[in-house]
């Protein structure tokens, strides 16, 4: 390294650390932008550290591979521990022989945070950001206060993130949803009725179940059940259910007898272009909804769990409401049912002025649009906002 004049400068260096596919597709995502913003500003950056398929398609030369720790359940990781260990031992060391300006946390607390807790108690030089942050605010909101002593930022990714994360005296970025960065997909809908000979005035229903096998288990019933009361009021009702490859089998069996004419589709363009041609969903609790509000869908949320999980987590939650959009608009435009009453009439009396169409559509749809727009729809894509939160305070470390 020289320090002639009209040398180039050196480039900042930007360590990502993923710890699972989720991780690993946001830090895809932030590497384009954060490449895409040093071609714009002529400011060489050096990216480093470790991500999955995604981060290596973006050109990362990952120091491991994420095999060991994508993984979830207490039988999964109990017998990889101390590899995990190993590894987040690994990715210290790596960050303290590089001396990056900034090492970016994304995704999966319990492997990221024990880096960022191991490299701060190393080298407190080192600035540290969480992308995304753990929903914290959701339960047990005092392991805000213990991230203040090894994140330095956080970029955030929820409107109400900020504030609550400000009150810890944590540096904090809003940068938006990633899943706005979607909307663009959520289309098709009359090719999709054409293609699977919908008529165009038939009210089409999306059935959304979950995506594990207990959700199904526990919510698909009641969803049938909605099903059969529905379609004594309209009888040109036809339902869709998209379906994802690890639960399909789970879902046709419990679909099996359907009250109404049924199709399932596979595939998240096939999903989406569904989004975009129903004219309401009743769904489990989930990233769906969002993807659901993004298509402008109106529907009906739900949940139910075991009661001894239920009973377990009940009293650690800290919030009123289950979906992204009534936590975003501090009400509930959208109905949610929970519990015991996640049930088959509760479900079907939710729906129905929703397919019917008048007052209570039209304020969701309200809701939904106030909501998306504090979620940054319509704004820089998160990812670029991300990707410059990221250099400022690379660069302010380097000053």
């Amino acid at each position: 390294m020289s320090g002639h004049p009209g040398d180039e400068p050196r480039p900042l260096t930007i360590m990502l650390v993923a710890g699972e596919p989720s991780g690993d597709q946001l830090g895809a995502e932030l590497m384009r932008s954060l490449n895409a913003l040093a071609a714009e500003n002529g400011r060489p950056i050096s990216i480093v550290g470790i991500g999955g398929t995604a981060m290596k398609r973006a050109g990362l030369d990952s120091l491991y591979a994420l095999d060991v720790t994508s993984v979830m359940g207490l039988r999964e990781v109990v017998p990889r521990i101390p590899e995990i260990l190993r590894r987040v031992r690994r990715a210290i060391e790596f960050a303290l022989r590089v001396k990056p300006d900034v090492v970016v946390l994304i995704d999966s607390p319990d492997f990221t945070h024990r880096i960022a807790r191991g490299l701060k108690g190393r080298d407190p030089s080192i600035p540290t950001v969480n992308y995304p942050p753990p929903q914290v605010w959701a339960s047990r909101a005092y392991r805000a206060r213990k991230m203040a002593r090894y994140m330095d930022a956080i970029l955030a990714i929820l409107p109400f993130e900020a504030p609550f994360f400000e009150r810890y005296g944590i540096e904090t970025h809003f940068v938006g949803y990633p899943v706005v960065e979607r909307k663009a997909r959520m289309m098709g809908g009359a090719k999709f009725r054409a293609r699977h000979t919908i008529a165009p005035d038939a009210k089409l229903l999306a059935v959304l179940p979950g995506s594990r096998r207990n959700e199904i288990r526990f919510i698909l019933p009641a969803l049938k059940g909605a099903v059969k009361l529905i379609a004594k009021e309209f009888p040109d009702l036809v339902c869709v259910i998209p379906v994802v490859p690890h639960v399909a089998d789970a879902v046709r069996k419990g679909a099996e007898n359907w009250p109404a004419p049924l199709l399932m589709v596979e595939g998240e363009d096939e999903k989406f272009a569904a989004f975009d041609a129903a004219d309401a969903a009743i769904a489990a609790s989930g990233t769906v909804t969002s993807e659901l509000a993004l298509a402008r869908t109106p529907m009906v949320a739900g949940y139910r769990a075991g009661w001894l999980t239920y009973a377990l987590a009940r009293p650690l939650m800290n919030v009123r409401f289950i979906t992204l959009i009534n936590l975003v608009l501090g009400r509930k435009a959208i109905p949610e049912l929970l519990q015991a009453d996640c049930a088959a009439q509760k479900f079907a009396d939710a729906v129905r002025p929703l397919l019917k169409g008048g007052p209570q559509r039209e304020a969701q749809l309200q809701g939904i649009e106030e909501a998306l727009k504090a979620l940054g729809e319509n704004a820089e894509i998160p990812s670029l906002r991300a990707a410059r939160a990221v250099i400022e305070i690379a660069s302010r470390a380097r000053a």
